[in-house]
């Protein structure tokens, strides 16, 4: 059981499209591990198994989940090897435990998490290297089951950089601002979507999860949708004009929920005195920046603002044809700036930095109708509910998605600053309880053609 040396992790990160699955999943793999030890590593053992918030599990809960699944769905389910530690597989089963309830378990302490993780590991990197790739059934094919492994440890470093955000105390963890990238000349607000079909979802991404497929043909009617994502300013003017404070704008479960609980503003805001407002992330006080799209917003306040402006959430559909469409070929893309894989220059996306760009950046990821921001940054609320589609097939295992599919939850799409590559596509869907908000979600609003 060998980790991969240095020059062999540098070899792997270079994750062109037309490299072999093995190669990708290695890098993928990697580039997982690397952000998870970051994130594990920067605090004590006692702010590893303390719980910051009864919304998330204690991190340690995480790194060890992380290798459960890991184990047993390469070690297991694809190498067909025995059970590493069976008896832990009930405690980091994220169904049977409640994330409320899992510090009172017997976990796995931080030290023997990590040695567990990186035995679990070691073992993959060799698997990896010797199993047979193709015509070893679906699960294998394209190395799906290493890929869906690498998204599914990403997903967790997400989490795990929530959990971050609700810990009180010293800073941890720090990056460099996004660069200032807004490309030249002013933007219109919002950019037209001609109506008509295009293609939805995917039936050809390797390792799209189940959710994303199968590709089908969807009829959208033109529409307007804003060229950026909302910002602090847009968002502070909702505020200043007793946005909170109106029932007309906002559902019923949303203007209950907000009532119950006193909410003024997003998530971590704090007013300090006349206009300023301040906004606390990663344990660091500042200035609410005006530019920056607004983030830790639930669907409620998302979908109370749009209301405000005389505008709504865009559907789904609509957000996805606003990614992906091309009217001049009329094909979907994989991503807003076609089907390369993304660089620096397109998003804001794998922690590299810990926050938002502000509006109008990143011109190089633009749409071919000249939408930003569609991946990274924020999380975007819609307003369709999560459900399958049509011809949807549960695989590997229900959990994933099925188990949430219907109007408990609405969609967000595009990916925020903590996002990985590996976990966001123009197809990718995420999903949450619509009075959620210490997740990374922001919003843009839509109007339909018709009302111009």
């Amino acid at each position: 059981m060998t980790a991969p040396t240095e020059d062999e992790a540098e070899d792997a990160r270079d994750t062109r499209p037309e490299q072999d699955p093995k190669r990708r999943a290695l890098a993928a793999l990697i580039a997982a591990r690397e952000r998870t030890a970051l994130l594990t590593s920067c605090v004590d053992d006692n702010e590893l198994i303390a719980q910051h918030s009864p919304l998330m599990s204690p991190l340690v809960w995480d790194l060890a989940h992380i290798g459960n699944q890991e184990e047993q769905w390469l070690w297991r389910a694809v190498g067909g090897q025995e059970a590493l530690r069976p008896e832990i597989d009930s405690l980091y089963d994220a169904f049977e435990h409640p994330r409320a309830t899992r510090p009172s378990l017997p976990l796995l302490a931080p030290a023997e998490a990590r040695a567990y993780a990186a035995d679990v590991r070691g073992r993959i990197v060799d698997l990896l290297d010797r199993a047979p790739i193709e015509g070893s059934g679906p699960l294998v094919a394209s190395a799906f089951a290493f890929g869906m492994i690498a998204q599914h440890e990403q997903q967790h470093d997400e989490t795990m950089l929530i959990t971050h955000q609700l810990r009180e105390g010293p800073v941890a963890l720090t990056a460099p601002p996004p660069p200032v990238t807004s490309g030249s000349g002013p933007l219109e607000r919002e950019v037209l979507v001609p109506g008509g079909p295009f293609t939805m979802g995917t039936s050809d991404e390797p390792w799209a999860l189940d959710n994303e497929r199968p590709a089908h043909t969807r009829m959208v009617a033109p529409f307007f949708i804003d060229t950026v994502p909302v910002t602090n300013g847009a968002y502070l003017s909702f505020m200043a004009d007793g946005g909170y404070h109106d029932e007309r704008w906002w559902h019923p479960e949303g203007w209950t929920q907000i009532r119950r609980h006193g909410i003024e503003a997003p998530l971590f805001w704090r007013h300090e005195s006349g206009d300023r407002w301040l906004r606390r992330r990663f344990g660091a006080t500042g200035p609410v920046a005006e530019d920056e799209p607004v983030l830790h917003v639930s669907w409620y306040e998302a979908d109370a603002y749009a209301r405000w402006a005389g505008r709504r959430l865009p559907t789904e559909a609509e957000w996805e044809k606003a990614a992906r469409h091309d009217p001049a070929t009329g094909r979907s893309r994989r991503y807003p700036w076609g089907d390369a894989d993304p660089g620096p220059g397109h998003a804001n996306l794998a922690q590299r930095h810990l926050g938002p760009a502000p509006a109008g950046s990143y011109p190089e990821g633009s749409s071919p109708l000249g939408v930003r921001q569609l991946i990274g940054d924020v999380w975007e609320w819609t307003s369709s509910d999560f459900l399958a589609y049509p011809g949807f097939r549960a695989f590997p295992y229900k959990e994933y998605s099925e188990v949430f599919f219907g109007p408990g939850h609405k969609v967000l799409r595009g990916g925020s600053f903590a996002v990985d590559p590996v976990a966001c596509r123009g197809t990718f869907r995420n999903w949450d309880l619509p009075v959620r908000r210490q997740i990374f979600s922001g919003f843009r609003t839509a109007r339909d053609a018709e009302l111009a």
